[in-house]
């Protein structure tokens, strides 16, 4: 036994020999280390370099010869880092040319994570720097979360402190364009360190979840920053981060894409005059990075998946549309179904989910469903669905040029959110959403009451007539059921009634199947309440309110909205 104990000892130190000569001949980045970890679990095939110690095996001696690479020396130096998919993660449609990351589209990005006592990171402009006042890209540059820039680029290069330290710092960075790829992109070349590192950069872990979008405007988050509608596009007020693209995939945390133009449709682009205009059609790029000159470079769809892919197109093509709506409808049905069938083909196994209605233009919609049931039935492909985005509500404010909002971009964030896990089968967290808006109404009698019911389905208002009240308020009880509420979930109620005849109208929030009661309180003269309430369990709920007790009397429910905050 001990012979063959020696002898393992010796194999060993032989391997650990080797270790030293083949990593020191080859220089590992973070994501080979990923790569190789992730090879030893399952997750991927290794790569000849993955053969560390030179044995023609990848096992877990490779790996831990190749995190040797990673560990602090003590010597500190500057290290010029490239921006290349070896150091960190490309977010979006981006493109690497002659040392350079460009950020394309919207919400484009570079993230990685750095370890030193310091860190800089070079940007760069293209034409889109010679835009003019107002019209340049605009990009930002967060810390750890935190915003530390946010600004128009006007040089063709400049150098951004991201931090400055007496001992190493972990850092994680994320380099974002806010403008779209109308007015030019963003460059990021190199990122400089000083650090006891070898690798001292890698690349942002990948999220479960990812999600392509594919828009116009609304999606470039085009005037969300603008003072009212009157005021035209400025790139200082386009935001992709307050986009509800942007906002959807934070809400999910999830990895995302962003194709989109201003002014960009499926059959026609916008129109002042009615005429088509094909100047902007979106699918005619969908397969290059970015339309303009230096990034008409084409996509590699089969390198990026998507869980879901959201569609967002057709205000700008209701400018043509409209002017003859009986026979351009078709037209753009059918130009929509034939995109459908691209972004199918490009991903075949993504659920796509179509929208259109944030701005109006919701005569469209009708057009939108026939454009998936033509693809159902030409492709056979079931992942798929519709639904028409609520009309931006003036009292929520208006941005430049009549364009949502950050409130109304925020508000079809907390929609699409719920839209993707009802499509993926995931969750939903309801965050933001009226939890009662499909709330069912009815009122029930004892004690010889009578009385009458009316629900509109035009404005989800409820009226209840009595003719006789009983013998006490509990006598007639209105109901609002089938409401379900998160253990732990933070909701807002906001209840608008009037009543004749009848005061102190009490109310409760309660478990339908225990009884148990979670807020309660009283109507008063004025008819309104906005109360907040954290819910103890999860629970199908139901807001009761008691109106007996008075003969010829009426109560009338005009709003009631049960909002989850957090």
């Amino acid at each position: 036994m001990k012979k063959y104990a020696i002898a393992a000892v010796a194999a060993l130190a032989a391997a650990a020999v080797g270790v030293t000569t083949a990593s020191a001949a080859v220089k590992y980045t973070a994501k080979d280390l990923r790569g190789l970890g992730d090879h030893l679990v399952g997750k991927a095939s290794p790569s000849l370099a993955a053969d560390v110690d030179g044995d023609s095996v990848v096992d877990a001696f490779d790996l831990v010869a190749m995190r040797k690479q990673f560990e602090h020396t003590g010597k500190f130096a500057v290290q010029t880092i490239p921006v290349t998919e070896d150091y960190v993660r490309y977010t979006g449609r981006c493109c690497y040319s002659d040392g350079t990351a460009w950020l394309v589209h919207s919400a484009s990005a570079v993230d990685f994570i750095v370890n030193g006592k310091t860190a800089e990171i070079t940007i760069k402009g293209d034409w889109g720097i010679s835009n003019g006042k107002d019209q340049t890209p605009r990009y930002a540059v967060l810390v750890d979360g935190e915003l530390i820039l946010d600004e128009l680029l006007t040089e063709e290069e400049k150098t951004v402190k991201l931090f400055e330290e007496s001992e190493p710092r972990v850092a994680h960075v994320r380099v974002i364009h806010l403008s779209e790829a109308n007015n030019g992109a963003v460059g990021v070349s190199a990122i400089t360190t000083n650090t006891d590192l070898p690798v001292p950069v890698a690349p942002e872990f990948d999220k479960k979840l990812s999600i392509e979008f594919i828009g116009d405007s609304i999606t470039c988050g085009y005037g969300v920053e603008g003072a009212n509608q009157y005021e035209n596009f400025k790139t200082a007020t386009e935001n992709a981060m307050k986009s509800y693209a942007y906002l959807t995939a934070q809400q999910l945390d999830a990895d995302y894409s962003i194709v989109s133009y201003s002014g960009y449709g499926i059959v026609s682009a916008y129109s002042s005059g009615g005429d088509k205009n094909t100047t902007g059609l979106l699918p005619d790029y969908y397969d290059v990075i970015g339309k303009p000159d230096d990034y008409r470079k084409p996509w590699d769809h089969s390198a990026h998946h998507y869980d879901a892919i959201v569609i967002n197109l057709g205000t700008n093509d209701n400018t043509y549309v409209s002017k003859d709506a009986d026979t351009r409808s078709a037209e753009y049905a059918e130009g929509y179904a034939a995109f459908l069938e691209k972004v199918h083909e490009a991903h075949p196994d993504s659920y796509i989910i179509c929208t259109l209605g944030t701005m109006g233009c919701t005569e469209l919609y009708p057009s939108i469903e026939e454009a998936v049931r033509t693809f159902r039935k030409n492709t056979g492909y079931e992942r798929i669905m519709c639904y028409q985005s609520a009309t931006q509500d003036q009292k929520d404010g208006l941005g430049s040029d009549w364009h949502p909002s950050a409130v109304t971009q925020q508000k079809s964030a907390y929609v699409l959110a719920d839209k993707i896990c009802q499509a993926l089968g995931l969750e939903s967290d309801q965050r933001g959403l009226d939890v009662a808006a499909d709330a069912k109404y009815s009122t029930v009698t004892s004690d010889s009451a009578m009385m009458s019911d009316y629900f509109s389905d035009w404005d989800k208002s409820y009226y209840v007539t009595t003719v006789t009240g009983g013998s006490g308020k509990g006598s007639i009880q209105t109901v609002v059921s089938d409401i379900g509420l998160k253990k732990n979930g933070k909701y807002e109620l906001k209840i608008a009634s009037a009543a004749e005849n009848i005061k102190d109208i009490p109310y409760f929030v309660k478990n339908k199947a225990t009884g148990k009661v979670f807020l309660e309180g009283t109507l008063d003269a004025s008819g309104e309440v906005l109360e907040e309430f954290t819910s103890p369990e999860d629970a199908d709920c139901e807001i009761v309110f008691l109106i007996g007790g008075a003969d010829s009397s009426r109560f009338t429910l005009k709003e009631l909205k049960l909002t989850r905050l957090a």
